[in-house]
């Protein structure tokens, strides 16, 4: 069978559209979806991890505060709700020229989650269901009818939007250790890229991977150096409404030392990338340790930054220290760092190996090319990031609407916005490594800053539908008076 056909369906188990996946590109899809008015489900497999921020609990920084800048601008959450809970805020390269400013928040991994969901449930349109995907449903035409779930329903729907991040046949790695896992603690997705192999679609596997997580109660800060909250009036939503200072918490910066390369080059045979295990590509752009210290020998000493996840929590993010060494070896190589000589860790680090899909099998409008009414967000599609798979979803959801009403759907071009950027180097590229987005990816990135993406965006989120008339108000007072003052300026006497 190259997909289910027929089955029991009606009642509560037919939608316009189902979303798989209650990460950051499901979230954005389904709200997306309500927002348009299409009977929504997002179907996930814990609706306790819905939003969840499996790696560093952040949103922004290069180039991806510009994405999360553009998806408020087109009536997307993820600004809104990083708004809502972050701990701390820095504007990165202010010494550059203001294309390339980028804001970046950390924010509290719990109250996050929270926010979201709550923010979900509050939506018209939209249910929320525990359960795993397994197969699809088809129509006469091959056309997307639904989807099967492991227990045996067959739910219903025009439109599908497939974000199945890492828990596609999902396996995590610790050292030689290995169990199938979308992240630590979650069984894997198992299923969805069988059915999708045989409609003929290619998959591919990728990895990543999240260090280990310490106690801040057992870290000596007083030697460390503190990298305080700023940004008080720096906001990711241009909705004024959601603009509310918060206490902001320090981060903390160490270093590795020589003991630290040592302990690593000494094992490196331990790691699966280095061992020979796993062969699955990596990001470039976010090396584990081992990678740094193999790839640039000569120099001493590696940048480490100490992270709150939470303002209830004593779990601090160890960024900059991502490895697949085994656990016995993660506690030695951990206190080898300045000011973590007696730290406890809480939770080891691990590398995540998953399935994807190229996005050349997609269409630009994110509807794949082979099965009508399905579509693909996220990491499906090769990429890394929380704002990646945010600025996916809200594209795939306004379009799984559209086509659930029967409407023509969208595309954002590449001059546009570094959503369109993203979209078309994921179609027109064959990528094999995780892709992220930065700012060299883009020959408008000039044009294309994140203080002018409402101006650029606003009004096609009016046209699509997802942008209320108290919005648009406020747009609209805001771009006459930007052309107001534009006028004085060019008239104003020498």
């Amino acid at each position: 069978a190259r997909g289910l056909r027929g089955g029991a369906g009606g009642g509560d188990d037919e939608y316009d559209v189902i979303v798989v996946g209650g990460g950051h590109a499901g979230c954005e899809a389904a709200l997306a979806s309500a927002r348009l008015g299409r009977q929504t489900l997002l179907l996930t497999m814990s609706l306790d991890r819905v939003a969840w921020q499996p790696c560093n609990p952040a949103v922004g920084g290069p180039a991806k505060s510009t994405l999360v800048h553009e998806v408020d601008a087109l009536g997307g959450e993820i600004g809104k709700v990083a708004d809502a809970t972050y701990l701390q805020k820095r504007v990165l390269n202010l010494s550059k020229g203001p294309a390339v400013w980028a804001l970046r928040c950390q924010t509290d991994k719990k109250q996050y989650a929270e926010e979201m969901r709550r923010r979900l449930e509050a939506t018209p349109n939209l249910f929320l269901r525990e359960g795993m995907a397994t197969d699809l449903l088809l129509g006469a035409n091959d056309e997307v009818t639904g989807v099967q779930t492991f227990f045996g329903m067959a739910l219903r729907a025009k439109a599908v939007v497939l974000t199945t991040g890492t828990f596609g046949n999902g396996r995590i790695w610790v050292g030689r250790a290995s169990l199938p896992a979308g992240r630590a603690g979650e069984a894997p997705s198992e299923g969805l890229t069988e059915a999708l192999e045989r409609l003929g679609f290619e998959s591919a596997r990728l990895k990543t991977g999240t260090p280990a997580r310490v106690d801040a109660r057992t870290i000596d800060f007083s030697g460390l150096e503190a990298q305080p909250g700023e940004a008080h009036d720096r906001f990711f939503s241009f909705d004024p409404a959601g603009h509310e200072a918060r206490e902001q918490m320090s981060c903390y910066i160490t270093r590795t030392t020589e003991e630290t390369h040592k302990l690593i080059r000494d094992n490196l045979d331990e790691t699966p990338t280095y061992g020979g295990w796993v062969d699955a590509k990596g990001p470039r752009y976010c090396p584990s340790i081992e990678d740094k210290i193999v790839r640039f020998p000569d120099k001493p000493s590696h940048q480490i930054f100490l992270e709150p996840e939470g303002r209830e929590t004593p779990e601090i993010y160890v960024q900059g220290l991502s490895t697949g060494l085994p656990e016995r070896l993660q506690l030695p190589m951990l206190r080898t760092l300045p000011g973590l000589e007696s730290v406890t860790m809480l939770r080891p680090a691990y590398a995540v190996e998953y399935d994807y899909f190229p996005a050349w099998q997609c269409q630009h409008t994110l509807q794949t090319r082979k099965v009508e009414g399905l579509f693909l967000s996220g990491q499906i599609n090769g990429t890394t990031g929380y704002e990646e798979a945010a600025a996916q979803g809200l594209l795939a959801g306004v379009n799984a609407a559209r086509h659930a009403a029967g409407e023509g759907l969208v595309e954002l071009g590449r001059h546009s916005s570094y959503i369109g950027t993203l979209v078309d180097d994921l179609i027109t590229k064959d990528l094999r490594e995780p892709y992220r987005v930065l700012t060299s990816r883009s020959e408008f990135r000039l044009l294309l800053r994140a203080d002018n993406a409402d101006r650029r965006l606003t009004p096609t989120g009016r046209e699509w539908g997802l942008i209320g008339d108290e919005r648009w108000e406020a747009f609209e007072a805001k771009r006459d008076a930007i052309e107001a003052e534009k006028a004085r300026l060019f008239w104003a006497d020498p």
